[in-house]
């Protein structure tokens, strides 16, 4: 995990949005089965009501999805938890991909943990929120572009692993392919009705697949907007 120091104290909150609100849902996200104490102690210190619209903020840190508008949302506390976790099993990842920026929370979370963090929207008024998100609270090792997700970072890889925070029909080949030998992509996958949160991860001689859990994502959608 990076060494840094914790955010100013003007960024912790009061009321609804205070430190210990935050701890009270680390610790419900424990008792739901969250075990990775980088990733529980990566959301102890990364202030979600700044990731979300001031009128949302006393409902910041309950453990639900939020709208944050074009019709997305930030994903609720323990779906970040169990990607986050499921991208650092088995190893300690320095340069990683985010697809779906979205208001930049999971980006925050992954900032904590990994030493470079690369992440990619197609909605340019999201992106230009996270961007100054990312630069109030100095989270400087957070790279954004504004991309289709579905074609990656090309320039950047390969990735020790990649996650995707909206869901696809299919897995799109080009994250495959961004992927380092030992490297994992963590990824919803499936219509409306029907998604599943898998991960991917590159061995030497292809590709292994697993299940995680049920899931409900906005879809994963091509082109700018």
């Amino acid at each position: 995990m990076i060494n840094k120091s914790r955010l100013d104290s003007n960024r912790q909150g009061i009321g609804m949005t205070s430190q210990g609100t935050r701890d009270r849902l680390v610790s419900r996200l424990r008792l739901d089965g969250i075990k990775d104490e980088r990733v529980l102690n990566a959301i102890t210190q990364v202030p979600r009501h700044e990731f979300v619209d001031e009128a949302l903020a006393s409902r910041a840190y309950e453990d639900s999805a939020l709208p944050i508008g074009q019709s997305q949302t930030i994903s609720q506390p323990w779906i970040v938890a169990r990607m986050t976790e499921a991208l650092l099993d088995q190893g300690n990842p320095d340069k990683v991909l985010e697809v779906g920026t979205g208001s930049g929370y999971q980006a925050a979370i992954l900032s904590r943990l990994i030493p470079q963090v690369f992440t990619v929207e197609r909605i340019d008024e999201l992106l230009r929120l996270a961007r100054r998100r990312f630069h109030g609270l100095r989270m400087n090792n957070i790279y954004v572009r504004y991309a289709d997700g579905h074609l990656g970072w090309p320039s950047q890889a390969p990735f020790d692993g990649i996650m995707v925070t909206a869901a696809a029909q299919n897995v799109p080949q080009e994250l495959l392919d961004q992927l380092k030998v030992g490297g994992v992509l963590v990824i919803p996958v499936g219509s409306n009705g029907c998604q599943k949160l898998k991960t991917y991860r590159r061995v030497e001689d292809g590709i292994e697949e697993s299940e995680i859990c049920d899931v409900v994502f906005v879809p994963m959608l091509s082109g700018l907007t």
